[in-house]
């Protein structure tokens, strides 16, 4: 057991200064790319600055005679693109695999001054976590790097799920935590083999209307994911981090993707990941609040003024705690806004068309 004294001593003579505070910067989408396909890796430039996060992957979708060339490839795009507002991060290979060591030494090393965050996958518990932790402060070390790098873990085992609370507040590098709902519907033997979203077998049905028990009655598709999201996002929120929706792999699906992802963004999510440019677009649409609840939300904090007591306002009742859900609206708003010109204008329009 670390002191909490020590939490934030660097873990290696040389490494800079650990984190107090993870910077929130947008991250409605991280698209993730393979930085081994040359195709793939020339479209790069052209991304920088459309999407708040480009991902070069090195771990599932990049086959195992490919992982150096991956690695490699990323390498070569980190040091020939300048990103700009847009972060660089890196999904390296499981902790388990024969590629991570080499994934973290090169990485860090040649390219840790570009990387923004590293994201691990098929995380188990806070040892997985205190192992990169001690392992990215000797290479910083080594690097020079004036700036630690942020860790992401994904939730993509029970044992993960049972253990996020303590992956949550592992290290001060913790930055978020992404739902990874394939491999956890393996662990978990789940019989489902869709990557992410619903399941038509999923359901509640209405009760019977009469002595027939098939007929008139309707069904609704249920969410296998909601326990899991809403528990990842209490996790992140106690220990002041970042939730994310993974994967959705029905690429053709947009509106079953864009539906997914709004629940994850009404639970409390930041963003979802990308794997198809089809599916950028959603996540900003999704993940950035609509115009109108901006407005409504920046009225009411400002007919509330201090905050405290009690308004109605449309014949509703508007009280403090109405006034920190409105505020976690309005700093999300300005904080996109403050990027993304036609946002900013977007939500001053709807502001002054409500103004009373």
């Amino acid at each position: 057991m670390r002191s909490p004294k020590d939490f934030f001593a660097p873990l290696a003579v040389g490494a800079p200064q650990p984190v107090r505070q993870i910077p929130v910067r947008p991250s409605r989408m991280i698209h993730f790319f393979d930085p081994g396909n040359e195709k793939m890796a020339a479209k790069i430039p052209s991304l920088t600055g459309t999407v708040d996060v480009l991902l070069g992957n090195l771990e599932d979708a990049v086959r195992a005679d490919r992982k150096e060339a991956a690695r490699a490839g990323l390498v070569s795009v980190a040091r020939a693109t300048d990103f700009g507002r847009t972060q660089l991060w890196t999904r390296v290979n499981s902790l388990d695999s024969p590629w991570v060591l080499d994934d973290l030494l090169t990485l860090v090393t040649e390219i840790g001054d570009k990387l923004d965050v590293i994201m691990v996958p098929k995380v188990e518990g806070a040892q997985d976590i205190h192992y990169v932790d001690r392992l990215l402060a000797q290479l910083e070390a080594r690097a020079g790097l004036t700036e630690p790098l942020l860790v992401h873990a994904i939730l993509e085992t029970a044992s993960g799920v049972a253990n996020v609370e303590e992956i949550a507040g592992a290290s001060p590098r913790m930055q978020g935590i992404s739902l990874g709902p394939a491999d956890l519907a393996a662990s978990r033997r789940m019989k489902t083999t869709r990557v992410g979203g619903g399941h038509p077998g999923y359901l509640v049905r209405t009760d019977p209307a009469g002595e027939d028990l098939n007929s008139g009655r309707s069904t609704y598709q249920q969410d296998l994911w909601h326990y899991t999201v809403a528990r990842m996002v209490d996790a992140c929120a106690m220990h002041g981090i970042l939730p994310y929706y993974g994967p959705f792999g029905d690429i053709r699906d947009v509106v079953a993707c864009e539906d997914q992802f709004r629940n994850a963004f009404l639970l409390g999510c930041v963003g979802a990941w990308s794997l198809h440019p089809v599916q950028i677009d959603i996540a900003k649409k999704v993940f950035s609040p609509a115009p109108s609840d901006v407005a409504w939300a920046r009225r009411v904090i400002a007919e509330m003024g201090d905050g405290t007591g009690a308004v109605m306002i449309d014949g509703k009742m508007q009280d403090d705690a109405s006034v920190k859900q409105c505020r976690v609206v309005v700093e999300l708003a300005d904080e996109l806004a403050a990027g993304d010109p036609e946002l900013a204008a977007a939500y001053d329009a709807a502001t002054k068309e409500l103004q009373p």
